[in-house]
């Protein structure tokens, strides 16, 4: 039986764009859609107050962004995490917003977030974890990059906050649609989705001399 090379042409375009959607789409190398979230807890905040995951119970979603103040990308986002908390949290809200540096450099480090979150007004938790370990658990790569779970605290989206970061452009508002799909019980459409910003700051991990 012969095939024909159109035929076979576009069973391999298929393969390959296949290939290319699950690739897209499974870019965490640490987190799977449908896991549990990681718990932080006792991590200090902008308020001067210790906070933990389990804090947040009687909140339905929970979105858990991680980012900094040296990024610029990560600072043209501010406002939006800003209006996102307004719209959805507060003490009557539905959502919990929580921020979380990771980067060890001074402008990210405790005492200026909390300088910056005073002076920028902000209405969400700002958590500051100088060990990197709850970033790490969350496998997050970029700042901002978010996380939207639900009531069982499963992790139903990750990545980016929208598709474009220019406010004028954004035709997808990605944490949104999640936030709207936890709170139906559902998983929303698009569930991952590569963040843009700059790298977290790790550090640099020395190996052990033999």
């Amino acid at each position: 039986m012969r095939i024909r090379p159109l035929l076979l042409l576009c069973g391999l375009l298929a393969i390959g764009g296949t290939a290319a959607r699950l690739q897209a789409e499974s870019f965490n190398q640490v987190l799977a859609i449908g896991d549990q979230a990681p718990a932080w807890e006792s991590l200090p905040g902008v308020d001067g107050q210790s906070h933990s995951l389990s804090d947040l119970k009687e909140k339905p979603v929970v979105v858990v962004v991680f980012t900094c103040a040296s990024c610029p990308t990560a600072a043209d986002y501010e406002e939006r995490i800003n209006a996102l908390s307004r719209k959805y949290g507060g003490d009557l809200g539905t959502v919990a917003v929580v921020a979380i540096c990771v980067n060890q450099v001074p402008e990210d480090q405790l005492p200026a977030l909390t300088q910056r979150a005073k002076s920028m007004g902000f209405q969400f938790d700002y958590l500051y974890d100088e060990s990197q370990k709850i970033a790490k658990a969350y496998g997050a790569v970029f700042t901002p990059e978010f996380y939207v779970l639900n009531r069982d605290r499963k992790v139903i989206y990750m990545g980016a906050m929208d598709d474009s970061t220019e406010p004028s452009k954004i035709s997808r508002r990605y944490v949104e649609e999640a936030i709207a799909a936890a709170e139906a019980g559902l998983t929303p459409r698009t569930t991952e989705v590569v963040a843009r910003g700059c790298l977290v700051r790790y550090a640099r991990e020395r190996r052990q001399k033999k």
